[in-house]
């Protein structure tokens, strides 16, 4: 069980939410509460904005139109009107909605940043978002119409509109208009005060917890690499020692180090695996270069695990109520600190999904596995895994495109006022997209090598496994037989199932009971 799944309550300080956590409650519905001493922090904050209303200084947002009509000045008794009208005009996104996990990742996390005592909201409306993620009110917010610029301001909106009952929510798996979401789950409505539209929906949360949650995900699929490919060197009798300590500590990248250790592991009292010279000199790059390539994209993911919890920790609206009762306009709001390293994610995650496809090809062409073309017998008349390698590598080229940099793009909005935007939304929504592709192409690796190491032994049944490998062979074997003939199979079911999975707790459970895998 993941240490996620194990967390059921969290308390917001606004300092220290860790990724575990955001999984516990966006996956796992961990329930959510605000520290005693957050309370404090929004309130002195919130006085702050009270006092600047009453005193009617000009203050961006407060009393001041927005974006490039912040020269306009608005009235004291239309400032609660500018905050509604803000949040209505700007849902204004399109596309399907994200999903359950990430829109309470989004509220969560938008929650956290609030309770740091640097916005000017209202304490009762945090405990309003947070009730809502408590009693599973879950807004629908569509994946598309952020710049990642001003924060996510349109996905924000649509997360804020069920709170004044309007928009849609999800309610106990119904969708329904957010008015009478909020009612079946016994929450009232409420119109927002001076400030808080703003407070709610200037921030980088929906390419954030969009991001974060990528990360989550990549991290076990780096794991679940290793192990495949620790499968694939046994089908070719792979050359062991390429993965000695001794060669990797005279090149000390971490993630390098850490992948060559795992192969260690995995493959302990193999008889599968050979020594240099045996069979042949040297194994293929796919093969041979695993902790090198491997952990090359653990490094970066490990680069942007830590961007990912400092940003889920941060305040990221405008304008900043100080310590030292000053409205500042600045710009945290801003997505390119998160945009770099999501870019980063799915250009790292593209690369396993690659050289797992090399592997896979391998695996089933019968000049390199030494067992049949496309791992079935009575090749022609049967098909077995030919046509896997063409997905894997549609989807390994579909990565390709995807990993083009979102961060690098632009266009100006809001009269050019906004004249350089981030991008990460997208950057994001393309890790995450990235990560589901390489998932599948993994799966087909894992389920692939159980095929040839069951033609292996057929061969030799004397031949052993690793300690890791056969723990994971095992598990495949619960859920997915051997591949006799065509005729007995509907190839889309079987990859649905190893995709599953290899991302579930099971799978690497299994392993990890018997070794320790790092990433």
């Amino acid at each position: 069980m993941s240490k996620a799944q194990t967390i059921k309550h969290v308390v917001l300080t606004g300092n220290d939410l860790t990724l575990d956590e955001l999984v516990a409650v966006s996956r796992f519905n961990a329930t959510v509460s605000i520290s005693e001493e957050a309370v404090v922090e929004v309130k002195r904050s919130r006085k702050i904005v009270d006092e600047i209303v009453e005193e009617e200084r000009v203050t961006y947002g407060i009393n001041t139109g927005f974006g490039s009509l912040c020269n306009v000045s608005i009235s004291k008794e239309d400032s609660v009107q500018l905050q509604e009208n803000l949040i209505r005009t700007h849902a204004c996104g399109y596309g399907d909605p994200f999903s359950t996990d990430i829109v309470r990742g989004i509220m969560v996390i938008r929650a956290n940043s609030l309770t740091k005592g640097y916005s000017g909201i209202r304490l009762e409306v945090i405990e309003k978002l947070i009730e809502m993620l408590n009693k599973h009110v879950h807004p629908i917010i569509p994946e598309k119409g952020s710049l990642g610029a001003s924060g996510d301001l349109a996905p924000l909106s649509h997360m804020v509109l069920p709170i004044l009952g309007l928009g849609e929510a999800e309610f106990n798996g119904e969708i329904c208009d957010g008015k009478e979401a909020m009612a079946k789950a016994g929450i009232t409505t409420m119109a927002l005060a001076s400030k808080e539209g703003l407070a709610l929906i200037n921030g980088t949360q929906a390419l954030t917890a969009t991001g974060a949650l990528a990360v989550y995900d990549a991290i076990r699929l780096l794991k679940v690499s290793d192990v495949a490919g620790a499968l694939s060197i046994e089908v070719h009798n792979g050359i062991i020692d390429a993965f000695k300590e001794a060669l990797h500590v005279i090149r000390p990248q971490a993630g390098q180090v850490i992948t060559a250790a795992n192969m260690r592991q995995l493959l302990d009292g193999s008889t599968f695996v050979t020594h240099q010279g045996e069979l042949r000199v040297q194994d293929a790059y796919s093969l041979r270069c695993i902790p090198q390539i491997h952990g090359a994209s653990k490094d970066a993911i490990r680069f942007v695990e830590d961007k990912v919890e400092i940003e889920i920790n941060s305040v990221t609206d405008n304008p900043i109520i100080t310590r030292d009762k000053e409205a500042i306009s600045g710009g945290n709001f801003h997505g390119q600190p998160m945009a770099l390293p999501f870019d980063f994610l799915g250009i790292s995650v593209a690369e396993i999904a690659n050289v797992s496809e090399r592997r896979l090809e391998r695996l089933v062409n019968a000049s390199h596995n030494r067992l049949s073309s496309f791992l079935v017998a009575k090749s022609g008349l049967n098909s077995g895994f030919m046509i896997t390698q063409y997905a894997a590598a549609a989807l390994v080229s579909e990565n390709k495109i995807l990993a083009h940099p979102a961060s690098v793009d632009s266009i100006p909005s809001c009269e050019n006022q906004e004249d350089l935007v981030s991008m990460g939304t997208i950057a994001a929504r393309k890790a995450k997209s990235i990560n589901q592709n390489t998932s599948r192409v993994v799966a087909t690796e894992v389920l692939a090598a159980c095929q040839a190491i069951d033609m292996r032994k057929a061969q030799d049944p004397s031949f052993k496994l690793g300690k890791g490998t056969q723990a994971a062979y095992d598990v495949v074997r619960k859920h997915c037989g051997f591949l006799e003939e065509d005729k007995n199979i509907e190839m889309y079911k079987e990859l649905d199932v190893i995709t599953h999975l290899i991302m579930s707790d099971e799978f690497i459970d299994a392993v990890e009971n018997v070794v320790s895998i790092d990433y």
